[in-house]
């Protein structure tokens, strides 16, 4: 990957150069790029000619998604080609294994001279070349090429790009509800996202879907909500509507796909988060459902120590320390248990994992999760979905969480960073997670396709990331504190084991006052993760104790820390109120009168009534969160908080939201995302309950989500910690449905 140096204007007006370098390679150069007529000039300058050992090796490409042109032609000059929906060539025979262009040679291509919308012709002052980047990897793109040629130096390359332009076009306005409907007696309002330039009709209506058809029944004038990014606002609001039934909203001459009105319409929208997607991410166990095997129990040889000084590709650091009684290299017994996969990539991340079962426990207390279809073998490390044994599902995938924390720490006496791959080609391994490993113990001794007994020659077995982090242990302490009152009659053993733990890790850690690091950050110091963690460990263990006046004590000296984080704790300081005194009670009151006060500020900025997150990774994981703290704060405080920004957080994250309206839950709602970045999107597939991501706001105020590209993991990442937050916040919705009334 290049190092980007800067971005400024250019000398010419409208121009923008981008200056970037291959420190290694000594290769530093700049892009610039200049509007022209018809579209835009991109020229290239090296600082240098290219040194002979990159002559016929360096090159510029520009990048075009795929499914944008799957099943359309291109033309290389005057010679016609496809592009393929499955890339299947050419490839060098060389042995390298690189992808050979599907054509080459000409000094103009065009893309898709069918269609107005995707045509783009490129000429260019050397001969182009088209590839499928896809040959080498699943989610790579198509990819037109100019070579640079040995002494170049300025213009080195030189495109002309004409991207097609359709006079007068304007995006269709897209009408975004929650598609699981609503309740009758909650408020009803859709928003309609309008481009600028398109002349919007002032009035929607509401349509029941009835047996002989379509039939009106309300029409309202929209109401205008401003300008949020680029697009305009306006609301259909159809709260009066409340009587039962299948409807749809038509406006501008389209009717969008129908949702229900009805009592029952949340009744169905945690479900597949906990009886699918959480069984297929449970790591060290075969998953099945029906004819289905999602995988076989996975990741056996876990894991090997870590190396101390080393920095992962996925961001897992390792100190000098390894804090931990194994060398690098060697083999960490006890940890081949329990745990949940993070994420399409395999890896259990602890502070996730320890998320995912307070969350559990959060949700089974404050609004019952006795739920049961999935069968849950922990010792035979078998998973049957859609298969009741007679255990609540929550129960079980919170001690399934709790094997793995308890394992770390009865193998190295605090909690761990995580346990994830330590090759490339290996982490970027899609399919059965069994696979991505032998399951046999990597002994070096061995030939490298020798095996004896349970040892292999192959160096597969994941890296344990060991070093001890505070907040890592506080946030395990809290979950270990959590879990152990879910688990008090279903396994009184483990839930003795786990309070056990989490006193211990509490004891060791609150008190610690630097590195607030989670291992998985390049900040040496990060003081509000560990506030926020001594605070949720202290408030467990005051619930758990029921108001232990160790904990209760060292809570209210937190209060600062409180104060300064209280929009991302609310909820967790909201929950220890029965346990303290008059004087946190009203400290508390105070400041969630503050807290409603800057969300009412900072909502105002936009119409969905919830946080849009602004970084570069989408933010329903942070609209959950939300949803769950006002809740809680609504609950304590009826009187300064309202139902309404619980119900705004669940029509966001089921498709109110900007870019298109599908639900970023796959298989909630009538329309849904249906290709996810998950262990099979390779496949275009989608675990059904899994919560993506969303909308990424690209700088400045472009909103997008891929509806059809899965491989974008900042828009479509399926997470375990962000899912079973949607869990907690779609039941505190359904609450919330009836607080509204």
């Amino acid at each position: 990957m290049p190092i980007f140096g800067e971005r400024t204007l250019g000398e010419t007006p409208g121009q923008l150069v981008v200056r970037s370098s291959y420190p290694k390679e000594k290769l530093s150069y700049r892009v610039k790029v200049t509007p022209e007529d018809g579209g835009f000039r991109i020229a290239v300058d090296l600082d240098a000619p290219l040194p002979p050992e990159l002559v016929g090796k360096a090159g510029f490409n520009l990048d075009f998604l795929p499914t944008a042109y799957f099943g359309k032609t291109y033309l290389m000059g005057d010679r016609p080609g496809l592009f393929p929906r499955n890339p299947n060539g050419p490839m060098a025979t060389d042995g390298s294994g690189d992808p050979q262009p599907m054509a080459s040679g000409a000094r103009s291509v065009t893309l898709s001279p069918e269609d107005p919308k995707t045509r783009v012709t490129i000429t260019a002052n050397a001969p182009l070349a088209l590839y499928d980047a896809r040959n080498r990897a699943q989610n790579g793109w198509f990819v037109v090429r100019s070579m640079i040629a040995a002494g170049a130096k300025e213009d080195a390359v030189v495109w002309h790009v004409r991207p097609n332009v359709i006079p007068g076009w304007t995006r269709a306005p897209v009408v975004s509800f929650n598609q699981a409907g609503y309740t009758p007696q909650r408020g009803k309002v859709a928003l309609i996202e309008l481009d600028p330039n398109f002349k919007a009709p002032a009035e929607a209506t509401l349509v029941k879907l009835t047996d002989s058809g379509e039939k009106a029944v309300f029409s309202a004038p929209v109401q205008p909500r401003g300008k949020f990014l680029r697009y305009n606002y306006a609301a259909f609001d159809f709260s009066s509507v409340r009587e039962p039934g299948v409807y749809a909203i038509s406006y501008a001459g389209q009717t969008t796909n129908p949702f229900p009105i009805a009592a029952d319409a949340y009744s169905r929208i945690w479900q597949p988060s906990l009886d699918t997607y959480l069984p297929v991410q449970m790591d060290h166990m075969t998953v099945r459902e029906q004819y289905r095997v999602w995988q076989r129990a996975s990741h056996l040889d876990d894991a090997v120590q870590a190396p101390p000084n080393h920095v992962h590709f996925d961001g897992y650091r390792m100190g000098p320390n390894l804090d931990s009684p194994f060398k690098p290299g060697e083999h960490i017994p006890g940890l081949a248990v329990g745990g949940f996969q993070d994420a399409g990539d395999y890896d259990i991340q602890t502070p996730q994992n320890a998320q995912v079962v307070r969350d559990l426990v959060w949700t089974r207390e404050l609004f019952g999760l006795d739920w049961d279809e999935t069968s849950v073998d922990e010792k035979a490390r078998e998973v049957e979905i859609r298969k009741p044994d007679g255990a609540p599902d929550a129960l079980q995938q919170v001690r399934h969480g709790v094997v793995q924390l308890l394992a770390q720490y009865k193998v190295f006496g605090h909690s761990i960073v995580g346990i994830i791959d330590p090759k490339l080609r290996q982490y970027a391994h899609l399919g059965d997670a069994a696979s991505q490993t032998d399951g046999k113990l990597y002994d070096a001794a061995l030939g490298p396709n020798e095996v004896r007994g349970d040892h292999s020659g192959v160096p597969d077995d994941r890296w344990a990331f060991t070093t001890a982090y505070p907040a890592n242990d506080l946030m395990v302490a809290g979950s270990l504190a959590a879990a152990s009152r879910a688990l008090k009659d279903f396994d009184p053993a483990m839930s003795a084991e786990a309070l056990s733990a989490a006193k211990a890790l509490w004891t060791k850690r609150e008190g610690e006052a630097a590195n607030g690091s989670d291992g998985r950050d390049d900040s040496g110091n990060m003081s509000r993760f560990l506030d926020l963690a001594k605070v949720a460990a202290t408030v467990e263990l005051i619930l758990t104790t029921k108001g232990d006046a160790v904990y209760t004590a060292r809570l209210r000296a937190l209060t600062p820390a409180i104060e300064a984080n209280f929009d991302r704790v609310s909820g967790v300081a909201v929950r220890a109120l029965p346990y303290m005194d008059a004087n946190y009670k009203a400290r508390i009151r105070t400041l969630v009168s503050a807290a409603k006060s800057r969300a009412d500020t900072g909502l105002a900025g936009n119409p969905f009534g919830v946080p849009v997150g602004m970084g570069s990774w989408a933010g329903s994981g942070e609209v959950a969160g939300f949803g769950i703290n006002m809740y809680l704060m609504h609950k304590a405080f009826p009187d300064l908080i309202g139902p309404e920004y619980t119900l705004h957080a669940l029509d966001y994250m089921l498709g109110r939201h900007p870019a298109n309206n599908l639900s970023l839950v796959s298989t909630v709602g009538t329309r849904s995302k249906l290709n996810g970045y998950g262990h099979n999107r390779a496949d275009y597939g989608f675990i059904p309950g899994g919560m993506a991501p969303g909308v990424l706001v690209i700088k400045p105020d472009f909103p997008e989500m891929m509806t059809e590209w899965p491989f974008l993991w900042f828009e479509s990442e399926y997470t375990v910690s962000s899912t079973t937050a949607y869990i907690l916040a779609a039941k505190a919705a359904i609450a919330a449905t009836e607080d509204s009334r």
